[in-house]
């Protein structure tokens, strides 16, 4: 099973900007679609962003569109969330998961497994 790692949640004020990291094994990296959730208080945990190692394809979530990019290193197995302009309403526990069959593309979110530990975010004034 694909081991992945979350990092760089935090407290921010609101329009403020935070960078996620998801670490993950070379194998993973290399032939899975990482994909990034949140799950706030009292609400079920949604898929907001994933790209995929197969085509590059890249799938934001409305709610986030032209405020985060997701992007990967691949000399350091890694794919970021750069979160920009953040609202209170972004306040969760994110995570990263990878799917085989690198499918990115907003429809296949129950194929994500493999969850990280998960990463406090908290926009907050």
């Amino acid at each position: 099973q694909a081991q992945l790692v979350e990092s760089g949640g935090g407290l921010v004020q609101p329009g403020g900007s935070l960078r996620l990291s998801c670490a993950a094994a070379g194998y993973v990296f290399n032939y899975y679609a990482i994909g990034w959730f949140r799950q706030a208080p009292g609400k079920e945990r949604e898929g907001i962003s994933c790209i995929s190692s197969r085509d590059g394809s890249i799938y934001y979530r409305d709610s986030i569109q032209g405020r985060f990019t997701i992007s990967r290193d691949d000399a350091k197995n890694t794919v970021y969330l750069q979160m920009n302009s953040l609202k209170p309403e972004d306040t969760a526990v994110y995570y990263c998961a990878a799917s085989y069959p690198p499918r990115c593309d907003g429809n296949s979110w129950e194929d994500f497994s493999s969850w990280g530990q998960g990463t406090q975010v908290t926009v907050s004034s």
